[in-house]
C-alpha cells in the first residue's frame, strides 16, 4: 500500500508501533502506579490522589465488586462527570476483570433504561446529582447493586463536607432519590479493603469498554474496545506526542493536563485518562466546563500544559473577559478534537496564546484516535493530519472500491485501535467493517497528495452538536410520539456556539400544537445536546417517490443558527 503520510512524520516517530507494549490497560495502569507513585494524579475542585492513592483506593473497588459476585466480562456502569472518584472507578473495574460502560450523566430515564438493557450492566456508580434517573429505571433494570457518589467523596475529611455542603444546599443541585439498598463510597471502599483480591490479568482481546455511540436505527450501539485496541491507541498517541512530550519513562518533567471534556466521552476518556494516567501526568479534573468564569478560574490556580477540548470550549474561553487572566505560556500542546477546529478559532488562538491547536480525528469505533496533525506543524491547515502508526487509511466509492488520487470517498481505517464490532450486533458490524479489516467511517475525506486528509461531507445524517454526536432517527422517533404530530424531519444546522443545533421541521396532526409544547416533550425524553433549537412548521416534508423524507433538501441554504446559552447545549 502506498503510504504517502509517512513523509510527514517528525524524526523520531516510526510507522510502525512496537510488539512489546503492555497487554492490557490493567498492566498500563499498574505500572503507572509503581513508577509515578508520589505524583499528583488527580484534582479536582481542591483535593488531590497521588497515583499511590489511585492504586490502593482501586484495588478496593476490585476487591469489593469480586466480594459482590462479579466474574470476569461482567458489565459495570458509570455514571459521573469529571469527579476525583471517576478513574479510580474505571481502575478498579478493570483490575476486577469487569468491563466499563460509560454512561453520560445527563441520560433521560428512558436513554438510561436503553443502555442498561442493551449492555446487561450488573452494577452501576452515579454520583447523587443524577441519582433521581437511577432511580426512575431502577425497577426495570435488575441489577446487582447501586452505589451513589457525592461530589466530595475521595476528598480529605474537611473538604468533601464542605464540597458536599455547597452543592447539596448552597447550589441545590441534588434533586430528591430514592435508592432501597444503595450503597455509598465509604461502605464500598471499606468493605473492599477487608476483602481478598484476585488479579484480574486480562488478555489483550477482552472486552475493556462497551462505548455507546449512535446508530442508524436511531438507538446507541455499544463499541466493543478491547485492552489491546486502547493500549495500541495510548502508544500511537504516545509515540506521536514524543517529539513534544517525551515518553512514558522520562521522569524530569511532569505534564499538567487539564481534564476539561467529559471523561464518559471517548475522546477525553483516551486523552486524559488513560494516555494521562500512562504518562504519569497531573490531571486537574474540571466537573462543568460550561460554567466559564469557575473553569478559568481553576486554569488560573493550574496553569496548563496540555488542553484537549472541541472547537467550542475553544471559542467560549477565547470570549469570556477572564481569559487574559489565565496564565499561557507553560501551553505546550492544545489538541482539538471531537468535532472541526474553525479557521477562526484556530487563528484567535494562536495569536491568544502562541500555541496551534493541533487537530486530530477518530471516533468512538476507533479508541479513538485515527489520524492527527504532526507537532511540527504550526498553522491551521484545515485538514484532520494524517493516519499515526500502524494506521492504514483507504477512500471508498459507492461500490467499496478505492477512488483516484484527490477525490473525495469513504474514509475507512484499519489498525490496531479499531473495534472487532459492536455489541450483540452482528448485522451491524458486517455492514461496518470490510472483509479485510477496514472500518468505514461514514465521513467523506479526500486526501492530497502529500497524505493530509480532509473532511469534506458526512455520509451519514448525524449531526454534530460540541462534539457529540446526535442521530435525526432517535430525536425523530421520539417526537412522532407526540399525538399532536403527524411528520417529523430532523436535522442538522450551523450553530455559531456548538457547531451544529438540531432543527426540527414538523407537520402537525393537531393544528394546535405549538413550538412551546414540543420543546417540553422533547425536554423530557432527550438529553439537552439532542433537543431542537429550532422549530419550522410545514404543511408538508419534501419527500423520495418511495416516500421517504428527504433531509438533504431540508438542510440545503439553512442559515446559522444564533447562539442560545440557555439551550441546555453540552
Amino acid at each position: 500500500m502506498n503510504r504517502p503520510w509517512l513523509s510527514q512524520y517528525p524524526e523520531g516517530v516510526p510507522a510502525e508501533i512496537p510488539d512489546d507494549r503492555p497487554k492490557s490497560v490493567v498492566a498500563m495502569f499498574e505500572a503507572a502506579y509503581r513508577q509515578h507513585a508520589r505524583r499528583t494524579a488527580y484534582q479536582c475542585l481542591g483535593a488531590s490522589l497521588t497515583y499511590r492513592e489511585v492504586d490502593e483506593l482501586s484495588r478496593d473497588v476490585a476487591a469489593w465488586l469480586q466480594l459482590r459476585g462479579l466474574e470476569r466480562g461482567m458489565r459495570v456502569a458509570v455514571m459521573m462527570p469529571n469527579v476525583l472518584p471517576y478513574m479510580t472507578i474505571v481502575s478498579g473495574i478493570l483490575r476486577a476483570g469487569g468491563v466499563v460502560v460509560n454512561v453520560n450523566p445527563q441520560y433521560t430515564a428512558r436513554e438510561l433504561r436503553d443502555q442498561l438493557h442493551d449492555s446487561g450492566a450488573e452494577f452501576i456508580f452515579v454520583l447523587e446529582n443524577f441519582a433521581h434517573t437511577v432511580a426512575e429505571v431502577r425497577n426495570d433494570c435488575p441489577m446487582r447493586d447501586t452505589v451513589v457518589l457525592a461530589m466530595g467523596d475521595a476528598m480529605p475529611a474537611w473538604r468533601g463536607l464542605l464540597i458536599n455542603t455547597v452543592v447539596r444546599h448552597v447550589k441545590r443541585l441534588v434533586p430528591a432519590w430514592h435508592l432501597p439498598g444503595a450503597l455509598r463510597w465509604s461502605d464500598i471502599i471499606k468493605a473492599g479493603r477487608d476483602a481478598d483480591y484476585t488479579p484480574a490479568d486480562p488478555e489483550s482481546d477482552d472486552c475493556a469498554f462497551l462505548q455507546y455511540t449512535g446508530g442508524t436505527t436511531g438507538r446507541a450501539k455499544g463499541a466493543i474496545l478491547t485492552h489491546g485496541n486502547l493500549v495500541a491507541n495510548v502508544v500511537q498517541a504516545e509515540l506521536w506526542f514524543s517529539p513534544l512530550l517525551g515518553r512514558a519513562n522520562d521522569h524530569d518533567q511532569q505534564w499538567r493536563m487539564v481534564v476539561a471534556l467529559p471523561l464518559y466521552h471517548i475522546f477525553s476518556l483516551m486523552a486524559s485518562g488513560i494516555y494521562g494516567t500512562h504518562m504519569g501526568m497531573c490531571n486537574v479534573l474540571i466537573p462543568n466546563p460550561r460554567d466559564i468564569p469557575a473553569f478559568l478560574g481553576e486554569l488560573r490556580k493550574h496553569p496548563p500544559h496540555l488542553l484537549p477540548a472541541v472547537n467550542t470550549l475553544f471559542n467560549a474561553m477565547l470570549n469570556h473577559a477572564d481569559f487574559n487572566k489565565v496564565d499561557w505560556s507553560q501551553l505546550r500542546l492544545a489538541l482539538g478534537g471531537g468535532m472541526a477546529v474553525q479557521r477562526a478559532v484556530a487563528e484567535r488562538w494562536k495569536a491568544a496564546t502562541g500555541v496551534h491547536v493541533l487537530e486530530a480525528y477518530g471516533l468512538s469505533e476507533t479508541s479513538p484516535a485515527v489520524t492527527i496533525n504532526p507537532v511540527t506543524v504550526a498553522e491551521y491547515n484545515g485538514t484532520i493530519g494524517v493516519p499515526i502508526p500502524s494506521t492504514d487509511v483507504v477512500l471508498l466509492d459507492g461500490d467499496q472500491q478505492p477512488v483516484p488520487q484527490g477525490e473525495p470517498g469513504e474514509l475507512a481505517v484499519r489498525g490496531p485501535q479499531v473495534m472487532p464490532g459492536y455489541w450483540n450486533l452482528p448485522d451491524e458490524t458486517a455492514n461496518a467493517i470490510t472483509a479485510d479489516g477496514y472500518f468505514k467511517t461514514g465521513d467523506i475525506a479526500v486526501m492530497t497528495d502529500d497524505g493530509f486528509l480532509r473532511i469534506v461531507d458526512r455520509k451519514k445524517d448525524m449531526i454534530l452538536v460540541s462534539g457529540f454526536n446526535v442521530y435525526p432517527n432517535e430525536v425523530e422517533g421520539e417526537v412522532a410520539q407526540h399525538p399532536g404530530v403527524l411528520e417529523v424531519a430532523a436535522v442538522g444546522v450551523p450553530d455559531e456556539h456548538s457547531g451544529e443545533a438540531v432543527k426540527l421541521y414538523v407537520v402537525r396532526k393537531d393544528p394546535g400544537v405549538t413550538e412551546q409544547e414540543l420543546r417540553s416533550f422533547c425536554r423530557e425524553r432527550l438529553t439537552g445536546y439532542k433537543c431542537p433549537k429550532v422549530i419550522e412548521f410545514r404543511d408538508e416534508l419534501p419527500k423520495t417517490n418511495v416516500g421517504k423524507i428527504l433531509r438533504r433538501a431540508l438542510r440545503d441554504d439553512e442559515p446559522a443558527v444564533a447562539a442560545d446559552p440557555g439551550d441546555g447545549q453540552a
